[in-house]
């Protein structure tokens, strides 16, 4: 049995896009039935659409997997004479480490304003990792502090676009309850640079050691990038555009991919498409709750920079440079496990901030047991719970999606903006571990407990707001006699 779309008889037969403002009408039955009514032949070409979709979308692991091995290496060469050998003394390792946010912030809203206008993150996605990959790998050729600022800002301004765009290519194509659980596993990526990729530079800085006359160290940077390039390219070739215009689905396929998120509430009837990529721009800077959640969202990744430190607090056990990065690996692993576990009950329940509130509270356990102590048993414990605490951020990923769900030209932007105010909690975490605070590294454990606990503070005020208004959207149900309007108002906030 194949599916179909109803329409008018006196229109012609074509495929609905979300940028036309009739989809909503013309795609809300399959099959001839309404939206809600069982059907074998809907839910078959769904779970196959999903097979395909998610089979696809798995190279964004791979992706985001260098581009935070890409970011963070510099936090591996440190541990083999990288500051040494361009000569860097007193802060200038930490400038070396933000200034790569600052071209990040720069170019993430553009970034993702032209992702939306172009609608083809196909090749904009890939575009970009060309462009860092090139970058690590000159990185490698660095001789001085003024070379390696220069290259790791431009390195931010490739990296920019990346996140935020894979984030709102992942949310043009999932429903709103599926959402945490698919950025969790495309963003699994920064666990698995984090545990693995330790490993690999363990393997680059032991074996290469020397060879041909150049420094451990910048054969990392030269592999790594090298890697990243070639699979960039293989990327172009595997990912999906947007549902109305990715080549390799079916029309059935594409019709239901549309359908799916309109009658998940992604537009509104009257607005559907209708809003431009400079609209969107306005629209989400003159909303205030964009803006409370790109600065609680500072908070939050500001409490969970000691990611560029990781190596650094493995140090601290007190073991040489290979036994540390090998140590690294496990709490990553733990944190990825968690992450896996928390974005999919979260989706079930369709719960966000009580997810999150349990991210942060193990985060703030970590950082206690820090303070407390400097028994290793007890120390390395505490790493495992730390790690953790990024699941918070994939959490918080999902909510603004589903807050902003039914309008894709702001959404782009939220997401952007958002993402991009946060890097400022990066810039300043990058000098929250001067070598003269370890290695207990009490103050900054201070610091990290007093950002997450004003970031889940400010999370939990927009919580008990979009609650309000949930409560208000059921209350203008029950009072509501036409079935059209009940349509049109029954899209809830998921808290």
């Amino acid at each position: 049995m194949r599916a179909y779309l109803s329409r008018s008889p006196c229109s012609p037969l074509r495929m609905p896009t979300l940028s036309d403002p009739t989809a909503v009408d013309t795609i809300y039955t399959i099959n001839g039935l309404p939206k809600g009514v069982p059907c074998p032949a809907r839910h078959g070409l769904e779970k196959r659409l999903l097979r395909k979709l998610d089979l696809r979308m798995s190279i964004l692991l791979i992706l985001q997997t260098l581009n935070q091995i890409d970011r963070s290496n510099i936090s591996n060469a440190r541990l083999q004479g990288f500051e040494k050998d361009l000569h860097l003394h007193g802060q200038q390792y930490a400038t070396t480490l933000s200034i790569l946010y600052v071209g990040y912030i720069i170019m993430q809203v553009p970034g993702n304003m032209f992702l939306h206008w172009l609608e083809k993150p196909s090749i904009i996605i890939p575009s970009c990792m060309l462009a860092w990959g090139a970058i690590s790998v000159l990185i490698g050729i660095t001789t001085n502090y003024t070379g390696i600022v220069i290259a790791r800002f431009f390195l931010g301004i490739a990296e920019a676009p990346f996140f935020p765009g894979i984030i709102y290519l992942v949310s043009k194509w999932y429903k709103r309850d599926e959402l945490a659980l698919r950025i969790a596993l495309v963003s699994a990526g920064g666990f698995l640079s984090s545990a693995f990729g330790s490993l690999l530079a363990s393997a680059i800085l032991h074996g290469m050691r020397d060879k041909l006359g150049q420094a451990a160290w910048r054969w990392l940077f030269f592999i790594e990038g090298g890697m990243t390039i070639f699979v960039a390219i293989c990327a172009i070739l595997i990912l999906p555009d947007f549902p109305h215009n990715t080549r390799w689905i079916t029309p059935e396929e594409r019709a239901l991919a549309i359908s799916r998120l309109a009658e998940d509430g992604h537009c509104k009837a009257d607005e559907l498409g209708k809003r431009t990529t400079m609209q969107g721009l306005q629209d989400a800077v003159s909303d205030w709750k964009v803006w409370w959640f790109a600065v609680a969202a500072m908070f939050q990744v500001g409490g969970q920079s000691f990611v560029a430190y990781f190596p650094t607090l493995c140090a601290t056990l007190g073991y040489d440079t290979t036994v540390t990065l090998l140590l690294c690996a496990p709490p990553w692993v733990f944190a990825g496990i968690f992450a896996f576990t928390l974005t999919w009950y979260s989706d079930k329940k369709q719960r966000r901030y009580k997810c999150y509130v349990v991210a942060n509270t193990f985060g703030i356990i970590s950082f206690v047991m820090s303070i407390c102590t400097m028994n290793k048993a007890v120390r390395y414990i505490s790493l495992f719970l730390m790690a953790s605490t990024i699941t918070g951020y994939l959490v918080i990923l999902g909510w603004i999606n589903n807050t902003f769900a039914r309008e894709p030209a702001k959404r782009a932007v939220a997401v952007a903006l958002m993402n991009a105010t946060a890097q400022i909690g990066n810039i300043v975490g990058s000098y929250a571990w001067p070598s003269n605070w370890g290695p207990t590294y009490r103050y900054s454990c201070i610091i990290y407990i007093a950002a997450l606990v004003v970031s889940t503070s400010m999370f939990g005020g927009m919580y008990l707001y979009l609650k309000h208004l949930n409560e208000q959207i059921e209350k203008n149900e029950r009072n509501e006699k036409d079935v059209n309007e009940i349509r049109e108002i029954s899209f809830k906030y998921l808290v």
